[in-house]
């Protein structure tokens, strides 16, 4: 009886139904073949026929439990789980709660980048009086804001070109997981502003040189632009791009925020017949650089590769960028500054907050220290070894704002680099489909038919925007606390409270160590322990 009743259940009532409505409405089409009824019985008898033998086909697969149990109703479940990010984004997010950026800092850079009102109305939203809130500290006798456009010199004692950089640049985005348009965009709003553009791992490509910005030139594990037929560094090649005056510095990629010590990855299905060109590589595969590079091994093979980058490229600033892991691999390779007297102009640090591309779920959310906390540790290892003066200390990872990279200047930061709010800037809708080569709005898309949606003279003008409008709230932001430059913002600037009685000073949270305090011996629990397991000669601890 039960096997009988079973098409009646709530579960196949749905097939059922579908069944028998075909039957009604082919025998109603048949009867009245030659009546005006005919073409409108017909086609209800397809419409339900079809549904009807998709009813049957889930009953026989084998891949999915649930359409088996419920033919036809289940794949409304699949049709609502393939809309619920956008059901979410446009009907339940608040201002406040997006991920990982927030309604309302999309909206923000939406609206710098357009040069429309950016102010909020009836005070803030941010619960002022929860865990972890921060603020800075104003005074009561702000200064003027500076008119200037904040730069730095990057450079150290070794560097026979200097370069002198904006406070606020385009963080590594390569061409591949951005389209053409958008590459084309990104660096003719840097030409236009003064500003700089990494190029990311992916290369240099045509993009890039189209409108003449200036470019950070990314080597990663995969040397491209730089390779062999078997993927090791070529001298010859980086040295013939290196020394382009469009190329103002270059960067030795050691690991990167979403995906430390996992090596690059670009899906299949985004490697063109031109990215395959210009980064040497096979098509029909992912394109993978791999976690570790070959060309140096040890602290000090290292930095002599750095170096001999700097060399080839005729003197210009090199450093190198990484998410910081072991504390002890980085104060290797400060020891190993000591042992070799090779120094980086700079060091640019990523933050496990940041991140453009596809990465592992396990990497994106639990591998790599978060980016104040990297900043923080190099800044202080720097001083402890009596270096800071000569290396200058790049951040990067979730930087949108003026309040972020007053912040991370705070923490021992003297630039930031933007990925994320660089591409708001262009367009993007946080849609997270950036892996699928289905960008709606082309900005991380191979496909022609979708990146030609990115208009690049309207787009080029809301890069400029968004870069000039940040500068200039930070110039606010600087003068507000009595100050004149983004360079004497220091962590007693900065509050954040610990719970709903207790406020702890930056300065507190994040203490600096003396000039020399790890040379002479320190006891800071943050580097004691570090300090000695690291060595020069190796990224293994000592233990």
């Amino acid at each position: 009886m039960e096997t009988i009743l079973l098409p009646f259940s709530p579960r196949f009532i749905a097939l059922t139904i579908c069944a028998v409505l075909t039957a009604l409405f082919a025998s109603i089409a048949i009867t009245d073949f030659h009546t005006s009824l005919f073409g409108v019985m017909l086609t209800l008898a397809l419409v339900f026929g079809a549904l009807t033998l998709l009813g049957v086909r889930d009953l026989l697969q084998k891949n999915h439990a649930v359409l088996r149990n419920y033919p036809i109703s289940a794949h409304l479940r699949f049709l609502l789980e393939e809309i619920r990010p956008e059901m979410r984004q446009y009907f339940f997010e608040s201002e406040k709660d997006g991920k990982p950026f927030s309604r309302d800092t999309r909206a923000l850079i939406y609206q710098r980048a357009k040069m429309v009102l950016d102010k909020r109305p009836f005070g803030t939203q941010e619960d002022v009086y929860g865990d972890g809130y921060e603020w800075m500290h104003h005074s009561v006798a702000p200064r003027p804001h500076a008119e200037e456009r904040f730069r730095i010199t990057i450079g150290g004692p070794d560097c026979a070109k200097p370069y002198s950089a904006s406070m606020f640049n385009i963080s590594a985005m390569s061409f591949g997981a951005l389209s053409p348009n958008a590459v084309r965009a990104l660096n003719a709003g840097a030409k236009k502003g003064g500003f700089a553009h990494d190029t990311g791992e992916g290369g240099v490509s045509p993009y890039h040189r189209e409108h003449g910005g200036d470019l950070i030139w990314e080597i990663g594990s995969g040397y491209f632009g730089c390779r062999t037929r078997d993927g090791q560094f070529d001298p010859d090649a980086f040295a013939r791009l290196a020394t382009d005056d469009q190329i103002k510095m270059v960067e030795l990629k050691v690991s990167q925020g979403a995906k430390p010590g996992h090596g690059g990855v670009l899906p299949a299905a985004k490697v063109s017949e031109e990215i395959s060109r210009i980064r040497g590589v096979a098509m029909d595969e992912d394109c993978i650089s791999p976690p570790f590079h070959k060309a140096f091994s040890t602290p000090v093979e290292m930095l002599r590769f750095i170096a001999e980058m700097r060399r080839l490229s005729g003197g210009k600033p090199t450093g190198f960028k990484l998410c910081i892991g072991h504390p002890w691999e980085f104060l290797a390779i400060c020891k190993a500054m000591l042992a070799t007297g090779i120094t980086p102009d700079f060091i640019v640090v990523d933050g496990n907050e940041g991140g453009t591309g596809a990465a592992p779920l396990e990497f994106m959310d639990h591998l790599g220290m978060p980016m104040r906390e990297g900043v923080n540790f190099v800044h202080n290892a720097l001083i402890g070894i009596g270096m800071r003066d000569r290396i200058k200390i790049g951040a990067a990872g979730k930087v949108a704002t003026a309040f972020d990279m007053a912040r991370a200047m705070a923490l021992g930061a003297d630039w930031c680099n933007s990925a994320r709010g660089f591409m708001f800037a262009l367009g993007c809708i946080q849609s997270l489909s950036c892996h699928t080569d289905r960008c709606p709005t082309g900005v991380t898309t191979q496909e022609p038919s979708r990146y030609r949606a990115l208009v690049v003279t309207q787009k080029v003008d809301r890069v400029f925007n968004y870069h000039h409008a940040t500068l200039h709230a930070l110039a606010e932001l600087v003068a507000a606390a009595g100050l004149d430059h983004p360079q004497e913002i220091g962590p007693h600037h900065f509050s954040q409270r610990t719970s709903s009685s207790v406020v702890v000073s930056f300065a507190q949270l994040y203490p600096t160590l003396r000039p020399g305090e790890l040379l002479d011996g320190t006891d800071d629990p943050r580097f004691k322990q570090a300090w000695a397991m690291a060595r020069a000669e190796t990224f293994a601890a000592a233990l």
